[in-house]
């Protein structure tokens, strides 16, 4: 048996040795750090054996003849945390356009593949991953159903290694429910009347409704010419698209963030079948009772928002997640899936702690960024907690991961170490060996 018990002083060394035993198919035995396994107490300290990319056992006193011993004492072990609801790699300077994939142009896209348009190289993804983010989801923006997302993992050397499932989720994008109230002349620059204003979202609504139906109608057609009933319908990729939404295999998501908005799709949830989340969510908490009744889970985004409305209390976006949890509602933490939020992806574990200080309980506030997000994309059978047939993908930190004061300090993706070198600690290298200014 190979022992590794250096100590931090020496971690390249202990790196090298680590990573030969990834390169040989070797297990490796990670031992002495507080292992957190999210569905089960923490143990301290504890030991986790990965082999052949996947957790083959987790305990206290594993026996593993021929593993490599990695002694991480004083140290904690998290699964992989998992970012959903993002534009991480379809974005990397929101103010150079060449740098922005997010959207696509028309209102209803179905068949846009978000996965497709990810840049492996970009500069944001291994910021997220020194963080602790495993995987994230780029979804998809623009227009009302902006097309389909995937689970990306925050390391690969393309797309297609780094896919972990596709397509997640459909993205839809409920239409405004307000109307803006200023009294005054319609022009090209003010607002129109509230009757213009009220035709127009009953116009689309409508259209997403009808939208809907057609792609009920074409999946009702061709389950019926799968049959022999009926001669297939024509080819339509937008509709192809659709099938695995209408059918109930895949989730709709559904962007929602006022009060109207909300109540629209709970009162459109109940006429159908479909499995639907809620992302957003930014009032949700006025309605946690009615989402818990409907069973929908919220992707929460609103976490460092200010109060929307002047009569919020200044901490409605803090305890908004603890109100969702008490009336039954799983949630999951996001940072957000406009381009503004794609660099502070990596901030994600402490969107979860803002909402511990205002009462979501610290256990719930992990499962959020861990085994909610990964329940929701139905991928919870390989992600989410350290258990015994998961994927390898965890991280060691410093500290506890909701603590901002915590560094993460090595990381295993499907088993294999990646690196936690970024463009911040290269930057931070680079200054930190600049010529020191001479004595006068």
């Amino acid at each position: 048996m190979k022992l590794l018990t250096l100590p931090a002083p020496l971690c390249l060394l202990s790196l090298a040795a680590a990573l030969a035993a990834n390169a040989s198919g070797q297990p490796l035995l990670l031992t002495g750090a507080t292992v957190h396994p999210v569905t089960a107490p923490p143990l301290s300290p504890g030991q986790v054996l990965i082999q052949a990319g996947k957790i083959a056992a987790v305990g206290t006193n594993l026996d593993a003849p021929g593993a490599t011993i990695l002694d991480l004492s004083g140290q904690h072990l998290y699964p992989g945390l998992i970012a959903l609801n993002t534009v991480l790699g379809l974005t990397e300077i929101s103010a150079v356009r060449a740098t922005e994939d997010t959207t696509e142009v028309g209102d209803y896209t179905p068949e846009v593949q978000s996965w497709i348009a990810v840049n492996p190289d970009s500069e944001l993804i291994p910021v997220a991953r020194a963080n602790g983010i495993a995987c994230f989801e780029p979804a998809p923006r623009g227009g009302i159903v902006a097309g389909q997302s995937a689970l990306l993992a925050t390391d690969g050397w393309g797309i297609e290694q780094m896919t972990l499932r596709q397509p997640l989720a459909l993205h839809l994008y409920w239409p405004a429910m307000d109307l803006n109230l200023a009294n005054r002349p319609p022009t090209k620059t003010r607002p129109k009347s509230l009757e213009e204003q009220a035709r127009e979202r009953q116009t689309k609504l409508r259209d997403l409704m009808a939208f809907f139906e057609e792609a009920r109608a074409y999946a009702q057609a061709k389950a019926a010419a799968a049959k022999g009933k009926a001669a297939p319908p024509p080819l339509v990729p937008a509709w192809e698209a659709m099938l695995p939404y209408v059918e109930g295999r895949l989730p709709v998501v559904v962007h929602a963030d006022t009060t109207r908005q909300i109540r629209a799709v709970l009162a459109w949830a109940s006429t159908n079948h479909f499995r639907l989340m809620l992302a957003g969510g930014r009032e949700a908490a006025r309605v946690a009772d009615l989402i818990a009744a409907a069973k929908i889970p919220v992707i929460y985004t609103h976490t460092f928002t200010q109060p929307f409305r002047d009569t919020d209390a200044y901490d409605t976006p803090f305890a908004t997640p603890g109100i969702l949890r008490r009336a039954g509602v799983k949630i999951a933490f996001s940072i957000g899936s406009d381009s503004f939020n794609a660099p502070l992806i990596k901030n994600l574990p402490y969107a979860a702690a803002q909402a511990v200080a205002f009462g979501l309980p610290r256990e719930e506030a992990l499962k959020a960024i861990t085994l909610y997000p990964a329940q929701m994309g139905g991928i919870a059978d390989r992600l989410g907690s350290i258990e015994a047939g998961k994927d390898a993908s965890l991280f060691a930190a410093t500290g506890d991961i909701l603590d901002i004061r915590s560094r993460v300090t090595r990381m295993w993706i499907a088993g294999a170490e990646v690196s936690l070198e970024n463009r911040h600690t290269r930057l931070y290298q680079k200054y930190q060996a600049r010529p020191k200014p001479k004595s006068p």
